[in-house]
């Protein structure tokens, strides 16, 4: 039996957003705590009934958990939850899918355009007092995006966001998704996973946008790398491992394509060692793409409308996982 509002104890557990503040101000009358380390979580948590987690969460908290009853994760990735074990113990669990859809999207074209139109270069010569004269250079010079063909892999809710700010740029959309028979989502084109080293020839911008899933692990492969045009530009806004990360250092040390912007990597924070940081044809953003003012507001109204459904005895959670 789900607790009923005045019986009801949330936990808000996160090390930096400020869930806890912007829930206060809707003034629901839900009791609330905030836990900003795991070890504040391991000792609290057996007085929360629901609990908004992310990077915080590890199922060792289970056997401390005696009151949970739903787990409303704050991010879309749902590796870290064991789906046995929260099964087993009856906690329902719903993911933050679609809640920074147009924020990494928004994201995705703001790393295609900050590269064609230069801006890191700007920015670095900013800082030195360079004011850079004309260049006969053509490959030197900025670049216009309208009239090129961007492939985005994954048409769900981020990338068929971004294959609608893509054509207002003037941009041709080729789209890759697992199931294509669910629809084009905005592309001019739709295509299967397993068409990918075929179509990246194809394309001046080659976008990530998938979930990270066994099937699109190491996707972006070397094969991939070595398909694309010199001119190409590859953004990655999915997560680190859905490239193959040796073959992308590889094909941005030897200038295979033109450049990289990436807000995700293999591994985070980036480990210092990592020839990405000092690639001059690599533009990185430390994986805050969907991380805006908005972002809390937005889970809160995911929490707000599965509490609902859960009172109201539903079965089906937004984005429900368990």
């Amino acid at each position: 039996m789900f607790p009923k509002k005045d019986d009801l104890t949330i936990c808000f557990a996160h090390a930096a957003y400020r869930m806890k503040d912007r829930f206060d101000l809707r003034k629901t009358g839900i009791r609330s705590f905030e836990v900003r380390a795991y070890d504040e979580l391991v000792k609290r948590i057996g007085e929360a009934d629901v609990v908004l987690a992310s990077g915080m969460w590890k199922n060792d908290l289970l056997p401390h958990a005696g009151k949970l009853k739903f787990v409303q994760s704050i991010s879309s990735g749902m590796d870290q939850y064991s789906k046995e074990l929260m099964g087993a113990k009856g906690i329902r669990l719903a993911s933050a899918a679609g809640v920074n859809a147009r924020a990494v999207a928004e994201h995705a074209i703001a790393l295609v355009l900050a590269v064609y139109r230069r801006l890191p270069e700007a920015r670095d010569n900013q800082h030195r007092k360079v004011w850079r004269g004309m260049l006969g250079d053509l490959t030197q010079r900025e670049d216009e995006i309208g009239g090129k063909t961007i492939l985005i892999v994954g048409m769900g809710r981020i990338g068929s966001h971004l294959a609608m700010l893509a054509k207002a740029f003037g941009l041709k959309v080729i789209g890759i998704r697992r199931d294509p028979a669910q629809g084009a989502n905005g592309a001019d084109e739709i295509h299967a996973m397993g068409d990918l080293v075929k179509l990246v020839p194809r394309a001046d911008i080659v976008a990530l946008t998938c979930a990270l899933t066994p099937e699109t692990t190491g996707l972006m492969s070397k094969a991939a790398f070595a398909a694309m045009k010199p001119s190409s530009v590859f953004v990655n806004v999915a997560r680190g491992k859905v490239a193959d990360e040796a073959a992308l250092v590889e094909t941005m040390t030897a200038n295979r394509i033109w450049a990289a912007a990436l807000d995700v990597t293999a591994d985070e924070p980036l480990p210092a060692e990592s020839p990405l940081w000092t690639l001059p044809n690599v533009f990185v953003t430390p994986h805050t793409a969907g991380e805006t003012r908005a972002y809390e507001d937005n889970v809160l109204d995911i929490l707000m409308e599965n509490l609902d459904r859960l009172w109201r005895g539903e079965k089906t959670l937004r984005n429900q996982v368990l």
